[in-house]
């Protein structure tokens, strides 16, 4: 027997699922968040109904909202349920489950107008996003924003009616500035470096096609936290609906399983107030950038070293990954030969510990995350994740070996089988042009680092061609398990 939630069955949910402490009614909307997926409600949803439960914050309550069409779905699934959302945090000795009630609406996705409407309230004080690694608009090689894009082009012909969520903003802003409002904080959630410059930017820039003063005026008014925000959270699906309900009672159309880890550190630069965030263990710091670059090469390039020997492997979950020898022994190599060169000291952090912490979440065994989720996106991800890293190590004179591997695993794998021959269905937006250069590639391993909007610089270094070459060569010729070996025995 389940209890189908909602705000009405809340008294009836089972002794061992966690409420809210907090009426529901009493809050009142302080943010507009977009991007209302599974980590943003395993993250800052969390953290701000830690604050709520503990009497204090309420008027920081969420607003979801959506540029695509494609995120009605979720929002239909929430509307069941008032809103609400089950977290469950699970690993080798831990399950709990609580039910999060810090959201109060979701926007119609898409319905520009009646979001710009909802940012100019006064009431609105902070935008918060987790719009993906790709969501930003960011020229791969340059990492610079790209005012050229077809959809920002057509944002500042006609910023009266936007579509994509940086014209929603700043029409938003817009309407906030004829009407005397303070403007709110734009505060960026996702895994990119400088986050809040990098939203800055798109922000700013995409003023600038529409008038240089209204740029001028964000670039001095409007505060653009950068941030680092951290918890490994699978998507959903029909395997954690059922034990949700096996183990809990619980009938949830959309809920969210994570690891019991989160982290977020932010820069304490807001525009118009903030919650209280540092009473549930949000860390405020000057200086984000050696937080951010940490996790960044660390956790997220440690993800991208394991997926693609995994997926190439067909190992489907990522503690399975884990569990292989020759895949566990690649990860730690390589972050330590290689990645953690490049990685700075970290006020209170020893790297070794948190390289050690890393490993002992990637081994989670509950959590359920797959290789497929790691390996989505490469051609957003590799350049904020691993690239930058390249182009650290090619400076300072360092062995590029293990980070040459992993671009050629990657490589391997938009070929588009794994090495028992199994189909690698589509696993990037960008996968028939990935697909075509990796085919050639495999006779011409120049061709993929000829992809200069990925690889920029450091697709032209002599050095990385060269063991990038050499290691796609291995791949194709022994296998990815023998080119392991080989590799973890200095023979590769």
């Amino acid at each position: 027997m389940t209890v189908k939630l909602s705000l009405a069955t809340l008294p009836d949910l089972p002794a061992n699922v966690a409420r809210p402490d907090y009426d529901r009614a009493s809050l009142r909307a302080g943010i507009v968040h977009f991007g209302v997926g599974n980590f943003h409600r395993s993250h800052q949803v969390v953290y701000l109904d830690e604050l709520l439960n503990s009497g204090q914050g309420h008027d920081w309550a969420i607003v979801g909202a959506g540029v695509f069409d494609g995120e009605k779905a979720g929002r239909a699934r929430l509307a069941e349920q008032d809103w609400l959302t089950t977290v469950v945090e699970q690993d080798s000795g831990h399950m709990s489950a609580r039910v999060t009630a810090a959201m109060v609406d979701f926007l119609m996705p898409s319905d520009a107008a009646a979001i710009i409407e909802r940012l100019a309230d006064p009431a609105i004080r902070i935008v918060s996003l987790t719009i993906t690694e790709g969501g930003y608009f960011i020229d791969p090689a340059s990492g610079l924003f790209n005012p050229t894009h077809p959809d920002i082009v057509a944002d500042a012909r006609n910023i009266a009616a936007p579509k994509t969520v940086f014209g929603i903003i700043l029409a938003g802003l817009r309407r906030r500035r004829q009407d005397g409002i303070v403007p709110f904080t734009v505060m960026s959630c996702d895994n990119i470096p400088h986050n809040g410059r990098v939203t800055a930017d798109a922000v700013i820039g995409l003023a600038r096609l529409v008038d240089e003063s209204f740029a001028d005026w964000v670039r001095d008014n409007v505060a653009f936290p950068n941030s680092m925000v951290d918890r490994i959270t699978p998507a959903t699906s029909d395997r954690e609906r059922g034990i949700l309900a096996a183990e809990f009672g619980v009938d949830d159309n959309w809920p969210v399983f994570c690891e019991p880890f989160k982290q977020w550190v932010m820069e304490d630069r807001f525009t118009d107030g903030r919650p209280a965030l540092e009473k549930v263990g949000v860390q405020f710091v000057h200086d984000v950038a050696p937080f951010e670059l940490m996790k960044i090469r660390i956790l997220n390039g440690g993800h991208a070293t394991i997926a693609y020997p995994a997926g190439l492997m067909d190992i489907h979950f990522v503690h399975e990954a884990m569990e292989n020898p020759l895949v566990r022994a690649f990860l730690a190599k390589l972050e330590r030969e290689e990645i953690m060169p490049t990685v700075p000291p970290v006020p209170g952090v020893v790297l070794e510990e948190y390289c050690q912490l890393i490993e002992r979440r990637f081994s989670n065994p509950k959590i359920g995350d797959t290789v497929r989720r790691l390996c989505l996106d490469g051609s957003n991800r590799q350049p904020k994740f691993i690239i930058p890293t390249i182009a650290d190590r090619l400076e300072a004179g360092g062995g590029i070996t293990g980070l040459a591997l992993e671009s050629a695993l990657w490589c391997r794998y938009c070929f588009g089988t794994t090495d028992s021959g199994a189909v690698i269905e589509p696993n990037d937006p960008n996968w028939t042009r990935l697909q075509a250069t990796a085919r050639a590639a495999r006779e011409a391993p120049g061709a993929w680092l000829a992809m200069e909007d990925i690889y920029g610089e450091v697709g032209k270094s002599a050095a990385f061609a060269a063991a990038f070459a050499h290691g796609l060569d291995a791949l194709w010729t022994l296998g990815t398990g023998e080119t392991l070996t080989r590799y973890l025995g200095d023979s590769l």
